[in-house]
């Protein structure tokens, strides 16, 4: 079984409060008398499930295209973190984790139930703090995964938590739709595109339930 946990993307998926809004169009029609139909598309990267690149919080750093593969595929745990807004750190974190606290997957997907796929922007959500997030790298982790818009707080203007997971070598996938995956261990595919330079990155995030041997 494979769960399909990227939001659709179309004219009116959320963006980002001032982002650039996913936008399409054609370019040819067959049904005007072209020989194919051909279409075009324009908008931020960050509209839908994507990955985030280091150069999305810092002058200079690598772009989507150089972002390692290798952490976008494996072994992912899936974790509900409902209930209200706020700052969640370490010892809450580890409520959720395996009955082995010590042990850090490595890559963690988290559940806030504020996410885009219900077609309005969240006002707020859920997120990790940095020294969390920091701990977390430290211990393994090569991965954090949210179905909020961002693995920071909405209002965050020093995106501590993004700088804390590039700085231990973590990645980042934002806006997943999780709301139909029970939390549990998995295997996850979410290669993104190779866009060079950019900022971040559409993602095809799909889990499969993990196979215990």
């Amino acid at each position: 079984m494979l769960y399909d946990v990227s939001v659709a993307v179309r004219v009116g998926t959320p963006e980002w409060p001032g982002d650039a809004p996913f936008g399409c169009g054609w370019t040819a029609r067959i049904a005007d008398g072209a020989a194919v139909n051909l279409s075009s598309i324009s908008g931020s990267p960050h509209v839908g499930t994507h990955a985030d690149a280091p150069i999305h919080v810092r002058r200079g750093a690598p772009g989507a295209d150089r972002l390692p593969l290798d952490a976008f595929a494996g072994p992912a745990r899936v974790v509900t973190l409902e209930g209200p807004p706020r700052d969640v750190g370490l010892d809450e974190l580890r409520a959720h984790l395996p009955e082995t606290p010590a042990e850090v997957p490595a890559r963690l997907l988290l559940r806030t139930g504020r996410t885009i796929a219900t077609g309005a922007f969240p006002e707020d959500w859920p997120a990790l703090v940095a020294e969390c997030a920091a701990a977390l790298a430290a211990g393994g982790l090569r991965l954090l995964g949210v179905d909020a818009p961002s693995v920071d707080r909405r209002e965050s203007k020093t995106l501590a938590t993004h700088h804390a997971l590039f700085d231990g070598g973590a990645q980042v996938l934002e806006s997943l739709d999780l709301r139909d995956v029970p939390d549990g261990e998995y295997e996850l595919v979410a290669y993104p595109l190779r866009l060079e330079g950019l900022d971040a990155a559409p993602v095809r995030a799909v889990l499969r339930p993990a196979v215990h041997h």
